[in-house]
């Protein structure tokens, strides 16, 4: 049977004309292509590292360049007329489906797995645009699609290097707080050796203590571990409070107290992400903070939001390296990386969640992350 002609004039989406239509696209049907001979085309497509698509409004395939084949393994023809329903991971769907809005819809670009032709499901980067054909006005997406596996795998590499780092720099910290329960118990033990007879009170201290070093050791190991990608309802409280339970050992070292404000609220994230997102801010503003004073951690609910400020005492940053934070190597610390608030600010972009840094009128900084309801 043979192919249906290409009814949108589209040899290849990479040379195709489009032009503005008010805040969205039309598809030229009219205007030559390209110049360039065939084989040229075929050879940039067939070497692409990226695929073009396009799709009609009920989410059905209508068209798939040759670079499918490299990037997914499918040929073309085998996508046609298949829902994008069939190839995107469950989960992503419903943070596709949270975002993608067909009244307000502009550009966007989406982070997704997608099936290959081997059944595993592979990081895909996915630029979408919205395109009107002429005449009849069918709406159409076209979509860039490219493999960012490598890209992903590299950034992990750098968490897991960076949770690493922090690890190690807690250590002295967390050492000393190991060593005093050790010292205690030591002591009781010694007391109940030489005959003691208030051993109920000996042993519920010594339970106490070890409990302490239980709930330390477990954060710090916890730390350790690969990131997950599990969404569910957290509470906000109890995250904080583990991560707070982790950092005191730092702050004691510096005479800086650790406090929370306000009530427990939910947000849909996942928990160790969201667990390293605090740690590397709240670990950041003890390091900043050359004079014992106060780090606040206040949760608050807003309309459309719930917030978390951390604020702290130190001297502050400067206007000028303020829109400069978050890029890789870029560090106002002698012995810093310049990573963590970089990783910081993947790991809320995965969870649609925003960071704002700002001076304080007084001394200081706030870290506000801002999580949508």
């Amino acid at each position: 049977m043979e192919k249906e002609p290409n009814k949108y004039n589209i040899r290849q989406p990479s040379t195709a004309a489009i032009t503005p239509f008010g805040n969205e696209y039309s598809l030229s049907t009219n205007q030559s292509l390209s110049t360039l001979p065939n084989f040229v085309l075929d050879w940039i497509d067939q070497n692409s590292n990226e695929f073009f698509s396009v799709w009609n409004e009920k989410g059905k395939g209508e068209y798939f360049s040759k670079a499918v084949e490299n990037i997914l393994g499918y040929e073309p023809e085998d996508l046609i007329g298949k829902s994008f329903l069939d190839l995107i991971l469950p989960e992503d769907l419903l943070y596709i489906r949270k975002e993608f809005n067909k009244e307000t819809f502009t550009n966007q670009t989406f982070n997704v797995h997608i099936l290959n032709f081997d059944q595993k499901y592979i990081w895909c980067e996915c630029k979408i645009a919205r395109l009107i054909v002429p005449n009849h006005g069918k709406i159409l997406y076209v979509c860039t699609i490219r493999d960012i596996t490598d890209k992903k795998e590299t950034e992990e590499m750098m968490v897991r290097s960076e949770k690493m780092s922090i690890a190690g720099q807690l250590a002295a910290g967390i050492a000393h707080e190991i060593r005093n329960p050790l010292t205690s118990i030591k002591g009781f033990l010694q007391l109940l050796q030489a005959g003691v007879n208030r051993k109920d009170v000996y042993y519920k201290i010594m339970i106490d203590e070890i409990e302490k070093m239980e709930t330390i050791t477990s954060e710090l190991l916890f730390i350790s571990k690969p990131l997950t990608d599990n969404k569910q309802q957290e509470s906000t409280l109890e995250m904080v409070k583990d991560v707070i339970e982790l950092l005191k050992p730092q702050a004691k070292l510096k005479n800086i107290i650790l406090d929370i404000i306000g009530e427990d609220q939910f947000i849909f994230c996942d928990k160790s992400q969201i667990k390293q997102v605090l740690i590397n801010i709240i670990k950041n503003a003890i390091e900043a903070m050359d004079e014992p004073g106060k780090i606040t951690v206040t949760i608050v609910e807003l309309e459309e939001n719930i917030r978390i400020d951390i604020v702290d005492e130190g001297p502050g940053i400067d206007e000028e390296v303020i829109h400069k934070l978050g890029e890789p190597f870029f560090t106002t610390k002698q012995q810093g990386t310049g990573l963590g608030l970089m990783i910081t600010k993947q790991l809320l972009e995965r969870h649609n969640a925003q960071l704002e840094i700002l001076q304080n009128e007084g001394k200081g900084s706030t870290f506000r992350i801002i999580f949508p309801k």
